[in-house]
């Protein structure tokens, strides 16, 4: 059985793996994936915001461009026992392939202080011509945690979310993983607009509490 790294997946070793079906079309679900902050969420949204208005976010690095710009967006959707993790270990054994390595960020549930598997994974995307596609990182991680979450509750399709940010900007995707102990899932992918972390943080808020408030209802 092969294993593989996530930071070194391409697209051709994607398709290789899974059968890939993106959507080519924005979907429309994303429209109604929204739960409206409270006045407490939109009060401290706001001084994210008018912090990140006055500082240079192309010139900071990695590092601090996802403490200041990211993270702080994924804690306003905490819910319950689901929080934003930073540095989230992955592994996954499929019949035919594992794969291993570490997300950026998620936001998962919190059991006696550990984490559980995730509902969304955040990839923040390295700078420069060389960087490697971010996409398919993702997809890599996304497929991870889909086994994760199947291991734990096992069901006919695992529903996971993930997202890659580039500086400010946030790309949403929707996957849906099928036939996770056949010899060949199958991976269907749906992709959201794209949103300016600044201009367009109260809707990737909303998405981000839609997603966590999904799965806190279903396990209730």
């Amino acid at each position: 059985m092969q294993k593989y790294t996530l930071s070194q997946l391409t697209e051709e070793t994607i398709n290789a793996l899974v059968t890939l079906k993106e959507q080519a079309e924005i979907s429309n679900r994303w429209s109604n994936m929204q739960v409206p902050l409270t006045s407490e969420e939109g009060t401290w949204l706001e001084k994210i915001k008018s912090t990140l208005r006055e500082r240079q976010l192309v010139h900071m690095n990695e590092a601090t461009l996802w403490a200041r710009a990211i993270y702080p967006l994924l804690i306003l959707a905490e819910q319950r026992h689901v929080q934003a993790w930073t540095g989230v270990p992955l592994q996954a054994t499929y019949p035919t392939f594992e794969l291993e390595g570490e997300a950026d960020g998620a936001l998962a549930p919190s059991v006696g202080g550990k984490i559980r598997p995730p509902y969304l994974i955040v990839h923040e995307a390295k700078r420069g011509v060389d960087a490697p596609d971010p996409l398919y990182q993702l997809y890599g991680e996304m497929l991870a945690a889909a086994w994760l979450n199947w291991h734990n509750t096992p069901t006919l399709e695992q529903e996971i979310f993930g997202c890659y940010t580039v500086n400010d900007t946030w790309a949403f995707v929707r996957g849906v993983v099928s036939d996770i102990d056949s010899e060949r899932p199958t991976f269907d992918i749906e992709f959201a607009p794209v949103y300016n972390g600044v201009l367009q943080a109260e809707r990737i808020v909303e998405i981000l509490k839609f997603i966590v408030a999904k799965h806190v209802n279903v396990h209730t």
